[in-house]
């Protein structure tokens, strides 16, 4: 147990994957030795100085000034017993992560055509990463020519052990979904897992059936409405479906014994909201548009408002617009955390990468053809056109602030050429293909074309992310700040976790601050807030201690 975590006796992680604990439980305990830095049996409070450079034009240059402001940070190591509610739980998402975390719990192994497969983690950034601490300086380990004891090798642990976090093969599962096929029966309709898995999860899984759930024909595509038999009553928006919602939840909690519920949509895409002046634009507006039974209120806006009033934290998984004005206001005003939108899994994932590596090295990108075609039941529903404009957007922004940070390569307001096109393909199941063309300008007027052909089990990259997204939503809730030199009294993050936007195409950020794409520096945000809650700097890659000697 690493020094930064908590004994917690309800916490066994089951008999199966720990995070490689067998393997790396010794090299994973760290303990953060600085008077800046203090540890109590239920806390851990670090002072953190947070340097930033202020640039002001004067007229005639730039005028650059550095900054240090001093922040307290408070982080609540006892871990808690946490529950997990799946909007959709039925969905191939649902079903796919509900498996994997019951298989890792037990530490599974089951045959395929490729041999023996054993349960992991792999694709989650906190279950399957590793954090750099420092550099090794253990006396007797390698030193340099001046023999000061530093050696070559960096130190890292699992990204999971660098704040007492909840681990997943402890979550307790539920959700809704307007299908009432138990998840043993979804499990085999979503056809993505090993039948030699699924075999030995069937009896856990059949006994797992999702709760009524509310569903808005106008939202999501017709062809969705033959499976909806499991139904809340009512086709539009109401404070009944709000109460039922909430109602649900403290159940579930109840039930379980669950310190915490959060609450995360990875139903259909919807198509998305207008944004309408009276209706959704600010708190009061919305609840009334709820009551009043307005038709532009969709199904996930109705259940974010129910986890906002019952205190449930709310991510959204799929690309609408669901936290219209008026649900981020609801939000603010009750201090209740949400996050998204639309998970980052495939193809998004590796053009957030690229198209940031392209800009950086002087390339001067011109357009992206994107193509997609799958066979799952996301896929049959982004057939329709709505649905479809909705996954358009969340995909073809993805690029917009690495663009706007070059102004070598582009004159202000100049932006790509950038098509998404995505087909339903019923053959295919789940394993989505992923077609992009990028063509860029290079030197003395020549072109690069780069083409890549990303085949991907969708639902596999996807389930890594809801568990990232659960954990770290989780974590946030346990941290706290306040200004070295203010009133006194730490405080929560705001209500947008924008922080969770390495795991989102679109993400969520609170009301005029930037949205940021780059993959990389979205990663280095999560990590560098988590090191900055034990007391560590970013991490810097300068390595001056290779360098200066």
């Amino acid at each position: 147990m690493a020094p930064n975590a908590n004994a917690d006796t309800r916490s066994s992680h089951g008999n199966g994957y720990h995070n490689g604990a067998d393997l790396i439980s010794n090299k994973s305990s760290f303990l953060v030795d600085s008077p800046n830095v203090q540890y109590t049996n239920n806390e851990i409070l670090s002072k953190y100085t947070y340097r930033t450079t202020a640039a002001t034009w004067d007229g005639a240059k730039y005028v650059v000034t550095p900054k240090e402001t001093l922040y307290n940070f408070k982080v609540d190591r006892r871990v808690p017993k946490l529950g997990m509610m799946l909007v959709g739980w039925g969905g191939n998402n649902g079903s796919t992560v509900t498996a994997g975390i019951i298989a890792n719990r037990r530490g599974l192994s089951w045959d395929t055509r490729e041999g023996l497969r054993s349960a992991n983690y792999y694709g989650s950034v906190l279950m399957g990463s590793t954090i750099k601490l420092g550099t090794e300086t253990t006396p007797g380990k390698t030193m340099n020519k001046k023999g000061t004891g530093v050696s070559n090798k960096d130190v890292n642990v699992p990204f999971h052990s660098i704040l007492p976090m909840v681990h997943p093969n402890d979550l307790i599962i539920g959700g809704w979904d307007i299908n009432n096929m138990n998840l043993s029966k979804a499990m085999d309709r979503a056809a993505v897992l090993e039948p030699s898995l699924k075999d030995q999860v069937r009896n856990e899984m059949a006994a797992m059936v999702p709760l009524p759930s509310i569903y808005y024909p106008d939202f999501i595509a017709a062809n969705q409405e033959d499976r909806a038999n499991n139904l809340i009553p009512g086709s539009t928006a109401c404070m009944a479906h709000v109460d039922k919602i909430r109602q649900d939840i403290r159940e579930f909690k109840d039930q379980h014994g669950l310190d915490k519920v959060i609450v995360q949509w990875t139903a259909n895409t919807e198509r998305f909201s207008d944004i309408i002046a009276g209706v959704n634009d600010t708190a009061s507006n919305l609840l009334k548009a709820i009551a009043d039974g307005h038709p532009e209120v969709s199904a996930s806006t109705v259940f974010a408002v129910a986890c906002i009033l019952e205190g449930a934290p709310f991510i959204n998984g799929s690309p609408q617009n669901t936290f219209v004005p008026g649900a981020i206001a609801l939000a603010e005003e009750h201090g209740a955390f949400i996050g998204g939108d639309d998970f980052k899994s495939g193809q998004t994932k590796m053009k957030s990468a690229l198209v940031d590596f392209m800009i950086n090295a002087g390339l001067k990108l011109t357009s992206i053809a994107s193509y997609n075609h799958l066979g799952n039941n996301d896929g049959k529903n982004l057939s329709a056109e709505k649905q479809f404009r909705s996954k358009e957007i969340s995909k073809s922004n993805v690029v917009d602030d690495m663009v706007e940070a070059n102004s070598v390569l582009y004159r202000e307001g100049e932006h790509l050429d950038h098509t998404v096109v995505i087909k339903y393909m019923p053959a295919v199941g789940d394993s989505k293909r992923a077609i992009d063309e990028y063509y860029a300008e290079i030197f003395l007027g020549g072109h690069q074309t780069i083409s890549m052909h990303n085949v991907c089990e969708d639902s596999l990259l996807a389930s890594p992310l809801i568990i990232d997204l659960v954990l770290v939503t989780e974590m946030m809730t346990r941290i706290q700040w306040k200004l070295q030199n203010g009133d006194g009294q730490y405080k929560d993050f705001h209500s947008v976790l924008s922080i969770l936007s390495y795991m989102l195409k679109a993400p969520l950020t609170p009301p005029g601050t930037p949205v940021v794409n780059a993959l990389a520096k979205q990663r280095a945000a999560l990590a560098n807030i988590f090191r900055a809650c034990v007391g560590l700097e970013p991490e810097s890659d300068m390595t001056l201690e290779h360098k200066l000697f």
